[in-house]
């Protein structure tokens, strides 16, 4: 900054200058100092200028850099419920396997019982049906022994 050296300059021409015996005052050329000033005045609208610009510009980079942290954070945070709704999804499919793996193993436990209890009937009806064909065939037997 231009302003920043010539403040650098008129503190150089106080250090430079002729003190005053018994005193802490010192003589400066009036003239010099005074264009230093005007120079001054000329530059510090530029300067003025170019400290609003860089304040206005870092303001800009503050504001893109906060909207693109909040848009990561947003972006994180929907991939994040993702990933929980596929785990929950996943839970929720395996509990599901697990209970129709159980229904089909209660089913197939009811239809191997009532194929049992089926079978075991049909096996007493015929059981009971040869015993009477038995019976009647002794009995044919021994009337025809009679005869």
């Amino acid at each position: 900054m231009e302003i920043i050296s010539l403040l650098e300059k008129i503190e150089d021409i106080v250090e430079e200058a002729q003190k005053l015996p018994m005193s802490s005052k010192v003589l400066i050329d009036k003239h010099e100092v005074l264009e230093i000033i005007t120079e001054m005045r000329i530059k510090l609208p530029d300067e003025i200028k170019q400290a609003s610009w860089i304040k206005e510009e870092r303001q800009r980079i503050l504001s893109e850099t906060q909207a693109e942290a909040s848009s990561i954070i947003n972006d994180a945070m929907h991939r994040q419920e993702l990933l929980i709704d596929d785990h929950e999804l996943v839970k929720l499919a395996e509990q599901h396997a697990r209970e129709i793996e159980e229904k089909a193993r209660r089913t197939a436990f009811e239809v191997k019982k009532e194929t049992i209890e089926y079978c075991d009937k049909l096996f007493g009806r015929t059981h009971e049906g040869l015993e009477s064909m038995l019976k009647q065939l002794m009995e044919n037997r021994e009337e025809l022994n009679k005869m």
